[in-house]
This record gives C-alpha cells, sequence and structure tokens, in this order.
C-alpha cells in the first residue's frame, strides 16, 4: 500500500498534504445538534482551529445539512436546504463540520442533489471540494498536535459509521488523543459498528435502534473506562442516553473535539480533566 493511503478496515483514505493556512478563510459548520444540544463542540472546534493557526468564521445564516430531509427522501427539500448552505459557505476557502455525518451528507451527497442542474452541480461540488471532517482536517491538512492537555482516566472510542466508512476518520482522533497526558486508551469490542441512531433511523425503526445501541452499550461497559468519545454528537447522545436509562452514569460521553480542546474540566463539572 501507497505511503500516502491509511488502512481503516475497508475504508482507504488518502492522506492530504500539509499546506499552508496563511491567509486562508476557515467557515465552522456548527451542525444543528451541536447548536441545540451541545454547543461546548462548537466552541471547541472553534478553539482548536484557531489553535492550529486558522482564521475561522462562523456564518449567522447557517442551518442544517439536509440530512434529515435526505434520508427521508424529500429531495426538493434536501435541494433547497443545500443551495442555502452552498451560499452561506462557499466563499470560504475550506468548510471544517465536527461531525463525519454532516460533513459526509456535503461531501458525498450535495452534488447528485444537482444532476438537473449543471451550475448548482458545479458550485456543489466545489464546496464539496473543499469541505472536511474537524478531526481529519486538524491532522491531515494542519499537521495539529495538542499542547499542554491533561485527562485521567481511560476512554474508549465509537468510529461513526459516516465518518469512518465514508471519510476514512479513524487514525487521527487517535493520534491527537495520544498525546494527552493522563489519558489511557481502551478499545472499543465493535467500534466501527452502528451504534443504533442513523439520524431518522432511530425514529422510523425505534425497536432496531434499541436493540443495536444495546449491543453498543455492553460493549462500551465491558471497556471498563471512564470517558466515551466519538466525533459525532448523534452517536454520543444516543450511547450517553441509553447508558443513563440503564443507570450507568459514571462514563461520562465526550466529543473528541471538548477533550483536546482542554474542556472537560468545565463540562464534568470540575473533575477529571484539567489544561
Amino acid at each position: 500500500m501507497s505511503e500516502n493511503y491509511v488502512d481503516v478496515g475497508n475504508k482507504t483514505a488518502q492522506a492530504i498534504e500539509c499546506v499552508d493556512l496563511t491567509g486562508k478563510r476557515v467557515g465552522l459548520f456548527v451542525t444543528c445538534l451541536v447548536n441545540t444540544m451541545r454547543p461546548s463542540v462548537g466552541f471547541a472546534a472553534l478553539e482548536l482551529l484557531e489553535q492550529a493557526g486558522c482564521s475561522v468564521e462562523v456564518p449567522e445564516h447557517q442551518s442544517c445539512c439536509g440530512q434529515p430531509a435526505f434520508n427521508s427522501g424529500d429531495d426538493e427539500g434536501t435541494r433547497q436546504i443545500a443551495s442555502e448552505t452552498i451560499m452561506q459557505f462557499e466563499s470560504f476557502d475550506y468548510v471544517i463540520v465536527p461531525s463525519g455525518s454532516c460533513a459526509g451528507m456535503i461531501i458525498k451527497n450535495f452534488a447528485d442533489l444537482f444532476e438537473e442542474q449543471p451550475e448548482w452541480q458545479i458550485r456543489a461540488q466545489d464546496l464539496a471540494d473543499k469541505t472536511y471532517e474537524l478531526l481529519s482536517f486538524l491532522v491531515d491538512v494542519c499537521n495539529f498536535v495538542p499542547k499542554g492537555v491533561e485527562l485521567e482516566g481511560s476512554y474508549t472510542y465509537h468510529d461513526s459509521c459516516s465518518g469512518y466508512r465514508s471519510l476514512g476518520v479513524y487514525e487521527q482522533p487517535r493520534k491527537m488523543l495520544a498525546e494527552v497526558s493522563g489519558l489511557e486508551h481502551k478499545p472499543l469490542h465493535g467500534h466501527s459498528e452502528c451504534c443504533g441512531f442513523g439520524g431518522t433511523f432511530c425514529v422510523k425503526y425505534s425497536d432496531i435502534s434499541d436493540a443495536i445501541v444495546e449491543e453498543k452499550a455492553e460493549n462500551v461497559l465491558d471497556t471498563h473506562a471512564d470517558f466515551l468519545l466519538g466525533g459525532d454528537m448523534g452517536c454520543l447522545m444516543n450511547m450517553a442516553g441509553k447508558l443513563n436509562r440503564e443507570g450507568h452514569k459514571d462514563i461520562k460521553a465526550l466529543h473528541t473535539a471538548e477533550v483536546l480542546a482542554g474542556m472537560a474540566t468545565e463540562i464534568l463539572g470540575g473533575k477529571h480533566a484539567s489544561k
């Protein structure tokens, strides 16, 4: 295998040569779940990007990536949402998303939505070509190494379906987490298997979703880790919700960006972590 590629199971992702970010404009796509349920992930993403030397802007009128409508078969509705996203972000040099799922929607699906609208398809593909999942961008493009971050305890890691299979996000978060002082990695059995969230899937097929997340929760508990980390809020919320409902409140779910930005102290109420 070429040294320019990393093996992630059945997904091979091309490594990106690090570039000079001087003068480059970076747009942060916050995502609906982060904005509504966990704003700290957005602030962590902003902090990490600025530490990596990026000049970051957050468009005020950004909205959803359109994935719920897309998964429900509403192509016209998705196109309307996608066109707004394109207009909000196409002026940036890079668009960064703290979610493999939302990034994957833009990168893999936007252009196909506009097959009968060539001008919009070109704009959609241009946006896709400069959109990156946060953790992969930090490592593959910025060559970022976190400094001075501490977190006492152990973690296990869930690789989300979209990030892992579609975008090749695997080594990048582990590489950065290896630089966090005091943090031990405990491998998760079935680390890349679906957690059962799947956006609208968990609503349409709730019984199947619950059975999937129950197995995932058992695998997480088997690690005896202190923290459950990942790169997608949908997955983390689904797994944390199941663990809490079953009475397992000791293991704390955190987005990887929150840990790398040294925000775990505040999030966990002053316990475990420091920077």
